[in-house]
């Protein structure tokens, strides 16, 4: 039986420029040379997708809005695999971020959450069936969705199914308390982050011990290093580290969310960190050799 996630969050249309100069040349003021592409986005809807290429099935909560991005994002989904309901808000924008990706692969983003601010609890589809949650923090850390995610993860926990979270970025979080954060965390079953977020969550480079800390709140803890790969440790239990699969990077949108993607399918399924983090690893991999966030339609990738 195929473990079935449910995805709640942000979902967005990435309008990607691509530039082969590094930040400091680019021409402020006047042009710069770029590829442009689009492409769906949003870190909920980039694990909703990435989860079709594993072995789960996967369900979005989120919201796009009654316009031509919201149009092509469903088509998206439709297309992809990823079952969903009541997503489109009549009268209301889609969610768009501008993301920057320079010469070396690093991206810089630019959002506006649009109808992403109008979630609710009723959103909320029943539970059963459903043997794992995602939640992307840029939910919870948008004020305006932030009550209706609360309510939901109310539900969610009464009903006993697991929590995975990924808190979204530094420049996001610095937006409420660190009690508010913490609060959060204890609420959540697994954490995953990256190097990053960890160092700005504990004050510390030391990775044993970013872990340790974050355990005080939740069960499992996830840190993914990029081209370090990625290390996790479970309450009680020792840290267990796996290297990054070698690949030709082409853009790293989206690759914490085809790790956290592939992570939750192995995870949910066996409880072994080790195959589950070699199995984030391994769909990283492909996302990364792509341009986007998300798979493509019609491929393996």
């Amino acid at each position: 039986m195929p473990v079935n996630v449910l995805c709640i969050g942000d979902v967005m249309l990435d309008v990607i420029a691509r530039i082969d100069v590094a930040p400091q040349k680019i021409n402020y003021g006047s042009d710069t040379a770029s590829r442009i592409s689009t492409n769906g986005g949003g870190a909920a809807g980039n694990v909703a997708a990435w989860l079709t290429r594993t072995s789960a099935r996967t369900t979005i909560v989120s919201h796009v809005g009654d316009d031509p991005a919201g149009a092509a994002l469903i088509a998206e989904f439709d297309s992809l695999g990823v079952t969903h309901e009541n997503l489109v808000i009549a009268g209301q924008p889609s969610g768009v971020v501008v993301v920057l990706v320079d010469s070396s692969g690093e991206r810089t983003m630019f959002p506006d959450k649009g109808a992403n601010s109008l979630l609710e609890i009723s959103d909320l589809p029943d539970l059963a069936g459903f043997q794992a949650v995602y939640i992307s923090g840029y939910a919870l850390l948008n004020p305006l969705a932030r009550p209706a995610v609360l309510a939901m993860i109310e539900k969610i926990k009464s009903d006993g199914i697991p929590i995975y979270f990924d808190p979204a970025s530094v420049g996001a979080m610095k937006e409420v308390t660190d009690k508010e954060l913490h609060q959060w965390f204890a609420l959540m079953n697994v954490l995953l982050l990256n190097e990053e977020e960890s160092i700005y969550l504990t004050g510390s480079v030391d990775i044993e011990r970013a872990l340790d800390y974050l355990l005080e709140f939740s069960e499992v803890v996830v840190i993914k290093r990029g081209s370090l790969g990625a290390i996790a440790k479970a309450r009680g239990y020792d840290s267990i580290s796996v290297a990054a699969i070698a690949t030709s990077v082409v853009d790293t949108t989206g690759a914490g969310d085809s790790f956290a993607a592939g992570f939750i399918a192995a995870y949910a399924a066996k409880h072994d960190l080790t195959a589950a983090l070699t199995a984030g690893c391994e769909l990283a991999a492909g996302c990364v050799a792509i341009v986007g966030g998300r798979p493509r339609v019609g491929t393996a990738i």
